[in-house]
């Protein structure tokens, strides 16, 4: 048996991996999450700050993607650390955010230094797009949004469902949102994923109703079995127009890793969204997954770095599903809880 084949098999184990103490991607040191929502607009920005920098890198899926400084994530280009990650919703108008990301990063001298005390802070970020889902189209994240989402980012447990980038988000014919997750390895791993939910895919089976990546649950965290959204009940959705949804995804671990490493766990971990949404990564969405390594032992083997992006992928479902799960009605996008509470009809 190869050490990819042992790596594999021994994933598998019950007992192998389990959810870390807050479930959430701050279980991973180093990782603080904020959020600023503005529910009168339905719309709002997460920010994800990284104490001492990350090593970090991106894989677009999507046909519609909205992004700022991911070249430089490419293992070729130079810079190796980020020190925040934007996810925002306004579409390209929310990428106007980061530049309050960077502000309140450069008041605290953090950042990529370029002499005489001087730094210009890295700050990757994509949008998803929500415009004038709480009525009024020009209401959008500007810079003052990513500056009061770094300011609440916290260790502690990270909001979810209608929040920041979540807040406008829909999911297919249902509310999506920000989701959160969390995975614990034997070997002291810890691998944390943050998606914010607005696909034009859905995340229920036609002909069942249930949650694709339910089975994916670990410890009760869903709370037991969910019972299926009732179709027939749910109201008729407009077709999605390309560009006006996207998945946005971030995995990160306490490992050390070279940037063509991040790259590879990024990779495989955009394959979690395929297990949890359907369909995915097409010409209507911008789907953009990012990783991040915030320092610890390094990976050394293949084995060891396929099971880091294996276990990210199920841990990015699994942040789906909670996503989805926290999600409040908006408008004319039920949440599923209460699709799937309601009564049959006669």
């Amino acid at each position: 048996m190869t050490s990819f084949e042992a790596s594999a098999a021994g994933s598998q184990r019950e007992g192998d991996r389990r959810p870390g103490p807050l479930n959430a991607i701050t279980d991973v040191a180093g990782v603080r999450v904020g959020h600023h929502t503005d529910l009168a607009q339905a719309t709002g920005t997460t920010v994800v700050l990284f104490g001492g920098g990350a090593v970090a890198a991106v894989d677009v899926r999507g046909a519609a993607p909205g992004t700022r400084e991911t070249d430089l994530l490419q293992p070729e280009n130079a810079v190796s650390h980020i020190h925040a990650l934007l996810l925002s919703g306004g579409s390209a108008y929310g990428l106007d955010a980061a530049g309050g990301v960077m502000r309140y990063l450069e008041e605290r001298s953090v950042g990529f230094g370029v002499g005489e005390g001087r730094v210009v802070p890295i700050v990757p970020g994509a949008v998803l797009f929500d415009l004038g889902r709480g009525g009024n189209f020009g209401g959008r994240p500007d810079a003052s949004f990513g500056y009061r989402a770094a300011e609440n980012a916290r260790t502690g447990p990270v909001g979810q469902g209608n929040v920041g980038a979540g807040t406008g988000a829909v999911v297919g014919v249902l509310k999506g949102g920000v989701g959160t997750a969390s995975t614990v390895l034997d070997d002291g791993s810890v691998v944390g994923a943050l998606v914010a939910l607005n696909a034009a895919g859905q995340v229920f089976s036609p002909t069942t109703g249930r949650l694709y990546a339910e089975h994916l649950e670990l410890a009760g965290e869903f709370a037991g079995p969910l019972p299926p959204v009732d179709l027939g009940l749910l109201p008729p959705a407009d077709l999605p127009r390309p560009g006006q949804n996207t998945t946005l995804g971030l995995v990160a671990v306490n490992r050390t890793l070279g940037k063509a490493q991040a790259l590879k766990v990024a990779q495989m971990a955009q394959d979690g969204l395929p297990r949890s949404i359907w369909p995915v990564h097409t010409l209507f969405d911008g789907d953009v997954v990012f990783s991040a390594a915030t320092g610890g032992p390094p990976v050394e083997t293949p084995g060891d770095l396929s099971r880091l992006g294996t276990v990210a992928a199920d841990t990015l479902a699994r942040a789906v599903v909670h996503g989805v799960l926290n999600a409040r009605t908006l408008g004319r996008w039920p949440a599923y809880r209460e699709a799937a509470s309601r009564p049959s009809p006669p």
